[in-house]
This record gives structure tokens, sequence and C-alpha cells, in this order.
């Protein structure tokens, strides 16, 4: 059966394929997964290389390679979850790579049903590194994924035969907010107000001074690149502008220029 499954997710364009027992999934912010989905028992989680754009000066060019992935990525998992419903008969959910999010509730900023690092890791597709992000064996720090919730009974796979990460520390010093100074964690509000300088907060903080504004200024607000880049990040969703530690990391990167692939 896994063989099967991983034969077909591969054949849409997924990079690797790893699975595991609802059992062995742990993610200490997230909601039990039977919360979410009564009788489920496993995750297949799907893994995506990200292009080389990350290495781009440009945040443009990068943010288009990642909404690009993003767009892929929900296609390819939605695709799977069709044929594990129709051609496995089992009951089946889709994860997001990211949004949406319950967002509305202060106590889950930033928390998403099912953390897809952990189920990553449950499923041995890699393991976490200094960074906090998982490293995977083979391409390294610059992949996303996504992953299914099913009531399929497969067995989680074996672990990986190495720690992926190397322990050199370039991500933590690519950083520049100081995000990740602390071990084992990263310092959520300090890297968002960096990867993300368009969200939500930004967003807030440009219309409280909006509001106290005169006529005048409020005019100027509205033609300034800072209202111009918020209302671009307000259709095209979350805008990265910082990937400097999937840049960093070497794994998964050979000699031959940078963002060159070992696949």
């Amino acid at each position: 059966m896994k063989d099967r499954v991983r034969s077909i997710l591969l054949s849409l364009g997924v990079d690797d394929v790893g699975v595991a027992s609802v059992d062995d999934y742990r993610s200490p912010a997230s909601p039990p997964v039977g919360a979410l989905f009564p009788g489920a028992r496993s995750l297949i989680v799907m893994t995506f290389r990200e292009l080389s754009a990350c290495d781009s000066p440009s945040p443009q060019l990068a943010m288009n390679a990642r909404l690009d992935l993003m767009a892929f990525s929900r296609s390819v998992c939605y695709q799977a979850a069709r044929f594990v419903e129709a051609d496995l008969g089992a009951r089946v959910m889709t994860i997001p790579v990211s949004y949406p999010m319950d967002v509305g509730d202060p106590r889950k900023a930033g928390i998403a049903e099912i953390s897809l690092r952990h189920a990553a890791v449950a499923a041995r597709l890699g393991a976490f590194g200094l960074h906090n992000l998982v490293v995977h064996p083979r391409l390294g720090t610059r992949v996303l994924f996504t992953a299914l919730l099913t009531d399929l009974e497969l067995a989680s796979d074996p672990p990986v035969a190495e720690h992926p990460c190397t322990g050199c520390g370039l991500c933590v010093q690519a950083c520049p907010t100081g995000a990740l100074d602390q071990p084992g964690k990263t310092d959520r509000l300090k890297c968002l107000d960096c990867s993300q300088p368009y969200g939500a907060r930004a967003s807030m903080a440009f219309w409280s001074r909006f509001g106290e504004a005169s006529p005048a200024e409020q005019k100027a607000m509205l033609r300034s690149p800072e209202y111009l880049r918020l209302y671009q990040a307000g259709f095209i969703g979350q805008q990265y502008v910082c990937f400097r530690c999937l840049a960093a990391c070497p794994v998964g990167v050979v000699a031959g220029g940078p963002g060159a692939s070992t696949t």
C-alpha cells in the first residue's frame, strides 16, 4: 500500500514522500489530531524542492518562486487526496502548506492545525536544524511540505540514517534580526517583522497612524511606497522578503553556483 501511494505521489511531481503513524506525530502547540479528524491513523507527507530563486537579491523574484511552489503543492496535494479517497477508498483531509490559520484566536497566532515541520520529522523526511526548520537529507532546507491526513493504517517510515544538519551555524549567522540566537527557539516576532514586513502587524500600524493623520497627511500616505506595498500584499497574500536562513544552509547544495542542487 505504501509503495503504491509513494509511486503515485512521485509521479505527480513530489520530490519525496514520507509516512507517519498519527501515534508518532508530536506537535506541542497544535491541537490533537483526533480533534481535527476523528479516526485518523496516518499522515502522508510530501516534500517539494524550492527553486534556487531563494538566492536572488530581488525579493520579488524570490517570493514569486515561493508563490509558484505553493500553488503547485496545493494542486498536487488535492490530486493526491482524490487518489486516496477514490482509488483506495479511504477518508482523507488535505493539510495546507500555510494559510488558512485561526488568526482570530491570539492563543493560536502562527500555529497551524497540523505542524508540517513536526509531521515531516515524524515521517522521517529529515530533522530539525539550528534554524528550527526541517533539514532534508538530500534536499536540505530548501523544501516545503504538504500532507494528507487519512484513516488508512500505515506504519511510519524508518528513521533517517544520520542527522542531516551539519551544525555549521550559517543559518543562525545569516539571520539579520537575531531571531535564531536562542538555541531551539525562533523569536517569531523578530522573524515575521523582517521576513513579512507587509503583514498584519505592519497593516495595523499603518492604519493606526492613518486614523490620527490630517487629511493632507492621509492623502500623502495613500501615495506612499509603504501603502502600495501593503496594498499589493493584501491581494497577493503573505509576502516573504527574507530567505536568508534557507539560502545559507549548505545541505543539498553542491559546488557550481549558488543554489545548485544535488538533484
